[in-house]
């Protein structure tokens, strides 16, 4: 019996040592295996996320994100909007026009620059994403109770990890030197 074969007697020596008597640690799985079941996972809850289509008149995921930007970040200029949401500074601006528009955001004069102006949420923004959110954790709650007591174990024992990969991707948009 060996450390890699179990049944096998003998000693472990570099010939007996083939690719196929050597099995991949269970408890230390590929990452390309894990990120791909990880995708896999949150492109089918995303839809669970982010509810009915219309739910919020014209919410969009990216409008969304906008907010939550503005929530986490306090008031920014729209470049700096742009550069933490990852797109284009030429629909950022369109994006902030509509959520003006909606009276989801407000804008001030720039105190270090007058002729920029920063951008902020309002009540009605902040309590409409603050909706949102409850909605989507009330949906996603749900769906945990359906699962067993040890698959809620397991998925609290993951958070840790979950919430760093999504600190790090939060960190990669806003510090260039991590993209």
């Amino acid at each position: 019996m060996t450390a890699l074969d179990p049944i096998t007697p003998g000693p472990v020596t570099p010939e007996s040592v083939t690719p196929e008597s050597v099995t991949p640690s269970p408890a230390a799985p590929e990452s390309a295996e894990l990120a791909e079941r990880l995708r896999t996972a949150l492109q089918h809850l995303l839809p669970a996320l982010r509810g009915a289509r219309g739910e919020h008149g014209d919410l969009t995921p990216s409008r969304q994100a906008a907010l939550g930007a503005l929530a986490t970040h306090g008031s920014m200029r729209i470049s700096t909007l742009a550069t933490r949401l990852g797109i284009a500074l030429p629909t950022t601006s369109r994006m902030v026009e509509l959520l003006d528009a909606a009276d989801w955001i407000e804008r001030t004069p720039d105190p270090e620059d007058r002729r920029a102006s920063l951008i902020a949420l309002t009540d009605t923004g902040r309590e409409l994403l603050r909706a949102v959110r409850h909605e989507a954790a009330t949906r996603l709650a749900t769906r945990i109770d359906k699962l067993s007591p040890e698959e809620r174990h397991t998925l609290s024992a993951a958070l840790p990890a979950l919430e760093s990969l999504a600190a790090d991707g939060s960190a990669a948009a806003t510090d260039p030197e991590r993209r």
